[in-house]
């Protein structure tokens, strides 16, 4: 569960401690993105080596391929993949819903064409909990409804509606059928609408959860009114609730979520950024394939202490990818996880020694996100 170590004397930033069944985890935090039961260009020792502290992986993914069946057969999600920290699974309904003309929605559930083959399948909300109860991970999360922006709040209403009637399906299903202390977090949608967030957020906490989800957010909202939302939720949750806002990853993006009570995130930015031959240093991100670096010997980042780092140059890193080397991708992909990393643990000791606000400034100073 959750306990707050330590408040930000400025600003709601805070440290806390997540623990699991698979361990305890400090906050705030930073998990890579496993869609399909893998960092892409990542084995589970180079994410021990880094000190990933957990990974979110898609039970929608899953359940298309290679089948929740197969995966509970191999001993759970945590053996199959070989990986042993903390494992949320998110529910696909973010998957689901971005197939606008390839579902229907109605109370009961979603129907819905498969994006590989094209087979209609149809989910209730207590198939995804049954889903993400056979493969045990240590985080389950219930079907919610995304909806884009902008959006009619007439439609973002019922969105929420179906949400919160989903949730409690979900949360009953889960409490007859739940084991090894499995935790269930709640998601909060109403897209930019505050009083459809109160409501929301009002209705899922009265289930009983562990946790809070932040959804339907960054999906083309502008900065404004996602902060507004942010402050608001933070303003009106209970505090002992940890914040997950998923789907979020940019460096000063977290830096702004933090200040406003957040507590995990997780993005698929560092890995899909290596694969263009994109990089993270402290001044920012730089394109390495880019003929600027043809002979360039310095390490990505002189500030890093990663392996790479310390043993490669940008010239290498470039001939890598531009000859499409798959070495080169994992490389770059290590390294942004690793900085990610490094970079939540500066966040950390920020917060502990009341000098956030500081950072936070110093950063962005420095950091240019181009």
């Amino acid at each position: 569960m959750f306990k707050i170590i330590k408040e930000d004397k400025d600003v709601k930033a805070r440290t806390g401690v997540f623990a699991t069944n698979h361990g305890a985890l400090e906050t705030p935090a930073f998990f890579p993105v496993a869609t399909q039961g893998a960092v892409k260009g990542l084995s589970p020792k180079e994410l021990e080596d880094i000190g990933v502290p957990g990974l979110l992986v898609n039970a929608y993914h899953l359940y298309l391929r290679p089948g929740v069946d197969i995966i509970k057969e191999c001993g759970g999600i945590h053996k199959f993949m070989g990986f042993y920290k903390t494992i949320i699974t998110d529910s696909g309904g973010y998957q689901i819903f971005s197939l606008e003309r390839l579902r229907k929605v109605n109370a009961s559930g979603v129907e819905f064409q498969s994006h590989i083959d094209g087979k209609t399948i149809f989910l209730t909300p207590e198939d995804v909990i049954k889903a993400q109860l056979d493969l045990n991970s240590d985080v389950i999360v219930p079907l919610d409804e995304c909806v884009k922006f902008p959006t009619a709040y007439d439609y973002a209403k019922e969105a929420v509606e179906r949400t919160i009637h989903w949730a409690g399906v979900s949360k009953s299903y889960f409490d007859k059928n739940k084991r090894d202390n499995n935790l269930f977090f709640g998601i909060i949608q109403g897209s930019t609408y505050v009083d459809l967030r109160k409501e929301c957020l009002e209705n899922i906490v009265s289930l009983g959860i562990d946790g809070l989800c932040i959804g339907g957010l960054s999906v083309g909202e502008g900065e404004d009114l996602r902060y507004n939302i942010l402050s608001f939720i933070e303003q009106e949750a209970d505090k002992r609730y940890l914040r997950y806002f998923m789907g979020y990853g940019k460096p000063g993006d977290i830096l702004e979520a933090v200040s406003r009570g957040c507590d995990l995130f997780d993005c698929v930015i560092p890995t899909r950024f290596a694969r263009t031959g994109t990089v993270y240093t402290r001044e920012g991100k730089i394109v390495v394939r880019n003929s600027a670096y043809t002979k360039d010997e310095r390490p990505i980042d002189k500030q890093c202490s990663c392996y790479v780092c310390g043993n490669f140059s940008r010239a290498y890193l470039r001939h890598l990818i531009n000859v499409k080397e798959l070495l080169g991708i994992q490389l770059l992909a290590y390294h942004n996880v690793f900085w990610y990393e490094n970079f939540m643990v500066r966040i950390r000791e920020a917060i502990k020694q009341d000098k956030f606000t500081e950072f936070k400034k110093e950063f962005l100073s420095q950091f240019k996100e181009n």
